[in-house]
């Protein structure tokens, strides 16, 4: 339900449970996890889904059993934050709940049209993960991050991308050929500029 291309130094990620709204159970998170890990080498990587939603969140059975405060919400999302190479969010639709965190630690995202941003986390009796407030305050501000966590707002992708959530909106058809654009630079430059690059980025 995880699938992994490679591409030389460009992986791409694909959540493949579409007929599941692509939710996330504890053994495909952890393989995402492993990826981001072993991706150290990669010099760029495009995170996608299979379908029409890019992820819901956690599988509920399993959230309902314990995933929902699992640490492998964190060791995911710190292993992407923590690639040296660019690191791409490429959303084929709506992006919801704890999959959010995956998103929010890339470096950019771009999302299609018909996209929709919500993390419904207190509705469901959960605190967000721990990381996940502070990116997205970061991108967003502090009063839009409380809009979406404590107000319970669903963003379309127009407002996302004027709220600073989403840096591009694409074609569905061209989302993975932009991604790929976007990633050609820092994949023909030295790695050790492109990482610097990105280190300088962070402030």
């Amino acid at each position: 339900m995880i699938r992994l291309d490679r591409e030389g130094g460009l992986w791409i990620v694909t959540i493949d449970r579409p007929d599941k709204a692509n939710s996330l159970t504890a053994g495909m998170l952890t393989r995402l996890a492993e990826i981001a890990e072993e991706a150290q080498e990669a010099r760029a990587l495009i995170l996608t889904g299979e379908g029409r939603v890019f992820s819901a969140g956690a599988d509920l059975d399993e959230a309902r059993a314990g995933l929902a405060r699992s640490p492998l919400w964190e060791r995911l999302s710190g292993a992407i934050a923590a690639l040296p190479g660019l690191s791409i969010a490429a959303l084929n639709g709506t992006l919801a709940g704890g999959a959010m965190g995956m998103a929010l630690a890339c470096d950019l995202r771009i999302a299609v049209p018909g996209a929709k941003f919500f993390y419904p986390v207190m509705k469901l009796g959960f605190l967000p993960q721990p990381s996940d407030p502070g990116r997205l305050t970061a991108l967003v501000g502090p009063a839009r991050a409380r809009l979406m966590l404590m107000g319970g707002q669903k963003w379309t992708a127009d407002e996302a991308q004027a709220f600073g959530l989403i840096d591009r909106i694409v074609d569905a058809d061209a989302l993975i050929a932009t991604a790929r654009d976007i990633a050609a630079d820092t994949l023909a430059a030295d790695p050790a500029i492109a990482a610097g690059i990105k280190a300088m980025c962070r402030g």
